[in-house]
């Protein structure tokens, strides 16, 4: 499919066509979790590089430069990319799974200064989430 046939994006479409990309071409025996976690990981370090000795003034500005935002857009898509076909092999609702994420950080971290809901972690009488460890700078607690 080409850009000529406007149609809209969703994550479930993104997913068919990359999973129709990989068979056509014989790949999908190759596409195990620990393989597409791999190549996400080296992809995501691709990005990194983009910005590794950037002054922090620099970084907000990388988009300005034609070249450089043509890098980042395809590392940006690279690792999106490996990150849905890890989540169609796992069986991982991508949407689902940042909703819950941005829930739980929600009540794990609540804003300063207002009061904590009772069903926080730490609150009076709360129970901690299993597996809730993820720390403040986390991904999806940024």
């Amino acid at each position: 499919m080409t850009k000529d046939t406007e149609r809209p994006l969703d994550v479930a479409g993104l997913q068919a066509r990359l999973a129709a990309f990989a068979t056509a071409r014989g790949w999908q025996p190759y596409h195990t979790p620990k393989n597409l976690v791999a190549a996400l990981s080296v992809e995501a370090s691709e990005l990194v590089e983009i910005f590794q000795w950037l002054t922090p003034e620099e970084s907000a500005r990388v988009m300005a430069d034609p070249e450089t935002a043509h890098r980042v857009t395809d590392e940006v898509a690279d690792v999106l990319a490996y990150l849905l076909q890890l989540c169609e092999v796992l069986g991982v609702d991508p949407l689902a799974a940042l909703d819950a994420k941005i829930d739980r950080n929600e009540r794990r971290f609540p804003v300063p200064g207002e009061p904590e809901p009772t069903d926080a972690p730490g609150a009076p009488g709360a129970l901690e989430a299993p597996g809730a460890t993820d720390a403040p700078g986390d991904a999806a607690g940024a």
